[in-house]
Formats: C-alpha cells, structure tokens, sequence
C-alpha cells in the first residue's frame, strides 16, 4: 500500500522538524566542502567470506533452482526473473550443460499458494576459457531468464519457478511490482549500493540495506570482484598484480559468481535488482572475450527501452525514469550509446515521469587520489546531454568512499546541474579510500588512473582557485561532502519536487536514527528549463548573490513547510496527550 506523497511529505517534514538539526535541501547550496576523515579505530578492509560458509553454499539438489533473481522491465506491467539449475564446472576440461534439457517456467498469481498463470523463457550456458597452463577453465550452470507480462502495478505476486515436468520447482516467493509512471506514484525505498563484493563488511551492508525495506535496488558495478583470485581459487587479494605478478591474464574465479548469488537471493528473489557493468566485470579470456559472466547472468530491459544492449537501458518506476550507462563500451557522440541515450532522454514526458535519474560506474566528479578524473573523456562526451535535457541526480561507483557534490556542471557550480554522488563503498576487497587529490603529495600525476576503456582526457582547470593545475590544492567547492566509510544510500522520492537522500555507513547500523548524509534534493523545473540545443550554465559560487537571491524564495517555501509541520506535530502531541488522558 502505498502513501500519498503529499502526506509522506508532510510526515518527513514533520521528522525533520522534530529533529535536533532540520535536514538541509539543495537549496540551502552549494554548500561549503566538508571532509570526514576515515576513522583509525575501523579497519580499511576484509578478507572475502570463504564459500565454504553456509549463506554462500548451494542448498538444492539438480535440477531445483537457486541464485534467484529479480529485474524491472521497462514498465511495471512486467517482470524478468532469472534463476540457475544444475552444477557448474570448474577443471582443464569441462564439458557444457545442455540448456535445454531443463525447461525455464514461471508459475504465478495474486494468491499465496495458488499459481494459476505460467509464463515460458529461454536458457543458456557460458564459458570462461583460459588456453594457459595450469589454469582452469570454467562452465556454468543453466542459467534461466523468463519475462512475465500483463501484471497489474503496485500488486503482490507469488510465484515459483523452475520445469514443473521434472517436478523440480522452487519454494514460494513473491513480489510487488514497481507503481505504473505517474508524477504522484513512486516507490517506497530505492537503495543504491557500488562496488559490494562478498567481504565481512559487504555482508553488514547487505543487512543494513534489508534493514532499510527498499522496494528496488540500484547495483552501480563491481558486483562479486571474482577477478581478485586465480582460477584455482585460494585466496582472493586486496591488489591483483601484486599479489599475483606473473599471471598470463586477469584471472577470475568463477564459483565466486555462484556464491554471490546464493548470499544475495534472500533479497533478490523479493526485490527487483537493476545492474550496470563496472570494471571489475571485463573479465577477459580466450579470443579476446570479455563481461561474458555479466552478460550471461542479469536480465536487463535492453530491448524493451530500445537500447538492444545489456550495456545500457532505461526504464520506469513511478515517476522515476531510471537511465544506466555504459563506461566500457563506446561512449562517444558519434556511436550507438550516445544516440541511443539522445532518443531516450527526447522521449521522457517530464509531466508523467518528473524525476530523470542517471547511473553508471566510474563518476565523473571525484577528489579522491583513485580513479581521479579517469573518465574524463566520457564526461566531456556526455555532460552537455545530461545537462541539456535535465537530468536530476547522477549515482556512480568505484571510488571506494562516499561523495556528494554540490549541483555542478563543467566543473562550475550550477543550481541547475544534477547531483553527483559516489557509492563505491559497498565493502570489497579492495579495501576504503582515503587518500584525497587535495592532501598533500596525494595529487595523482596526469599518467596515473588511466581508464580500462576509452581514451586519457586528463586536464588542467583553467578557471578557479585551482586555475593552471591538475588538482586543487583543497577539497574542491564542488565536493559537498565526503566519507571515507562503507555504507549504502537509500533515495525516497516524495513527489515530483522533493527526494530525500539518506546514506547509511556500516558503523552506524545499530545507532538509532543515525545517519551519514542526509539531504533533501530539491528540483525546480521552472527555474532550470530544458536546454535543448542549447547548454548554457547557471554559474554560481558561494558568494554569489544572484544565486542566492535566486533560492530566497525556495527557502522561505521550505521554513513556512517546516513551521506548519511543527505546528501539526504540536497538535498531534495535543490531541494524543488528549486521548490518552480519556482512556
């Protein structure tokens, strides 16, 4: 059931007015930068968890289901499930399952334990081939994907799934499925998660997340880091060519896949779970093959949002129109991404689905030492686009640590440029980052971080306080906020204006009401109009007083909200004392 979204305004306003501190809304920027520094008393890291551990290990017999998964559709009318059957293997000799001699069914309905619709999909097999000496090679289980269409919005299903001839079906699940696009329908909780791996820490996130309820989750790349082993398994490592210098290739380990997607089922077979690639995900071998395990395991709504790769796609939940991008495929505005992205941003009806929010894994705004302006050459590619057709918050991953800019765009301070915020700090192996361009002798030279995909566009700012040079000599303005903890966030868009931003760190899971970040990302739709054809910044620094003027107005909506709430809250402990004192 689903609350209206001026009530749950009015309820999180009231929240907030009971609050010590009221919570801050992008209007009150841009703010000034501020630095929390990685606290000593936590480690940086964990070792992997072994699979030899109960959540990680298989626990039905061929030919039933296991790592079962959700992914949105396009429209909420419809569902992928995916599911895997038999036994991977892993040797100097596998030999393929037959995908075909387990049959891919979906059996479901509205009614706990009666499924009276079945719904047919398709099956495959990959491989990971390694023509090296002493390496081995791997072959995975049947891996099941089925679409189910003609479902109602905001609905429970239940369901199982598997070849109802073998009598090998699943245990009952169920679903609800995402609210049909509407500028006043939108889902309970997105949670948004980067980097995650299968460490002690990711597992916290994991539970902390659940803890949270999300109605859909947002995996922004580096999903299970099986790179980080040889292929004989062992020991995964923090650093790869360190650990393992003389390997022929990046090596993976498969079963790590398989793992990861038993630890993550109890979450994925209830919640609709929409991944984008990240590099962690190449994975090469034989013939110049790679991203074959990503390609292979995730339902994706390619074609249904026309995009015909699983590299990059779009689609709607509520209000939300949701775009993932593609950083390790051709990203240039003469190629097929860019056009795709061009036609897909044309065609959002901004009255019907307000919010725009864009995803992918490597961010464009990072003062952190790694990756530090890595995909330089993707921002300058695509930032007019994104700018010019309004795109409100932008998630990405791969810098271990938390993030949240100021509204920026060309690395100028602008009311009207999306949000940046980084999550890669789901709980890897490849431990926290702490390290930031702007301490000193932590400025990475212009040959450092250079990206897995694409060209080096590493520039110097030729305007501001770091005018000349490759980093700023302090956090950068439009770096809002930065952490160097593990965590996840947590996006409840409230109605077509106001989304509150909640990120959640690993160490305050059991502090009651604690918080790492929280703001209230506002839009203003009449104030930053589409750009089409035309990308002219709204410059603004901190000592501007055209912006700030031009915010008056906004605030003093906001303080009146946050006064009448108060008054509410006020008559609600009246009336409360009131009842109570009769009964």
């Amino acid at each position: 059931m689903m609350a209206h979204p001026n009530l749950l305004l009015l309820l999180l306003l009231l929240s907030s007015a009971a609050a010590a501190e009221p919570i801050p809304t992008t209007l009150d920027g841009p703010f000034p930068p501020t630095t929390r520094r990685f606290d000593p008393s936590l480690r940086r890291g964990s070792d992997d968890v072994p699979l030899s551990d109960p959540r990680l290990a298989k626990k039905v017999e061929s030919p039933f289901p296991e790592q079962i998964a959700l992914a949105a559709s396009s429209s909420p009318s419809s569902i992928w499930i995916s599911w895997i059957t038999g036994d991977a293997q892993i040797g100097s000799d596998v030999s393929p399952l037959d995908p075909s001699a387990v049959a891919s069914e979906v059996w479901y309905g509205e009614e706990s334990g009666e499924y009276p619709l079945m719904a047919k999909g398709a099956a495959l097999v990959y491989s990971q081939l390694y023509p090296y000496e002493g390496l081995l090679n791997y072959t995975s289980g049947i891996i099941h994907h089925v679409r189910i269409d003609g479902l109602h919005p905001g609905k429970r299903y239940y369901y199982k799934c598997g070849d109802s001839s073998l009598k090998a079906l699943s245990e009952e699940h169920s679903f609800e499925t995402l609210p049909s696009p509407a500028p006043d329908m939108y889902p309970h909780r997105i949670a948004v998660i980067g980097d995650l791996g299968l460490t002690s820490n990711s597992t916290t996130t994991i539970d902390h997340l659940a803890q949270n309820d999300p109605s859909l989750i947002l995996m922004v790349g580096d999903l299970t880091y099986a790179n980080q082993y040889l292929t004989t398994g062992g020991k995964g490592a923090s650093c790869f060519s360190c650990s393992f210098p003389n390997a022929p290739i990046r090596e993976t380990y498969q079963p790590r896949w398989d793992g990861w997607g038993r630890f993550m089922e109890p979450l994925t077979s209830k919640i609709p779970m929409m991944v984008i690639e990240g590099n962690h995900e190449i994975e090469p071998q034989a013939g110049g093959v790679t991203f074959k395990s990503y390609l292979s395991r995730f339902s994706v709504p390619s074609q249904e949002s026309g995009s015909n790769s699983s590299f990059y796609y779009s689609f709607n939940a509520g209000g939300v129109h949701f775009i993932m991008l593609g950083a390790y495929v051709d990203y240039n505005r003469t190629g097929a991404q860019y056009a795709w992205l061009k036609s897909d941003l044309h065609q959002v009806d901004r009255e019907v689905t307000p919010w725009v929010v864009a995803t992918w894994h490597p961010p464009w705004y990072n003062s952190y030492s790694s990756h530090y302006q890595e995909f330089e050459c993707m921002r300058q590619q695509m930032e007019g686009l994104l700018y010019q057709y309004g795109v409100d918050v932008v998630f990405s991953g791969h810098v271990h640590a938390y993030e949240r800019m100021n509204r920026v765009f060309n690395y100028t301070l602008d009311p009207c440029g999306p949000v940046y915020i980084t999550v890669g700090d789901g709980g890897n192996i490849e431990q926290i980052d702490i390290d930031h361009a702007d301490d000193p002798e932590k400025c990475p030279s212009q040959s450092d971080n250079i990206p897995e995909f694409g060209g080096v566009c590493h520039l110097n700012f030729s305007s501001g306080p770091a005018k000349g040079k490759f980093c700023w000599d302090q956090q950068p303005e439009w770096s809002a906020f930065r952490d160097s903890s593990f965590g996840h966030g947590i996006l409840e868009v409230i109605n077509s204006t106001y989304a509150l931003w909640t990120w959640h760190r690993n160490q305050d899971i059991y502090g009651e009401n604690s918080t790492g970040d929280q703001i209230y990302i506002v839009r203003q739709p009449d104030k930053c109009s589409l750009h089409i054809g035309n990308v002219t910044s709204h410059n603004c620094s901190h000592s501007s007083i055209d912006c700030a003027q031009s915010n008056q107005s906004e605030k003093q909506a906001v303080q009146m909200s946050c006064l009448f709430a108060t008054l509410v809250l006020g008559s609600i402990s009246i009336i409360l004392s009131f009842t109570l004192h009769i009964y």
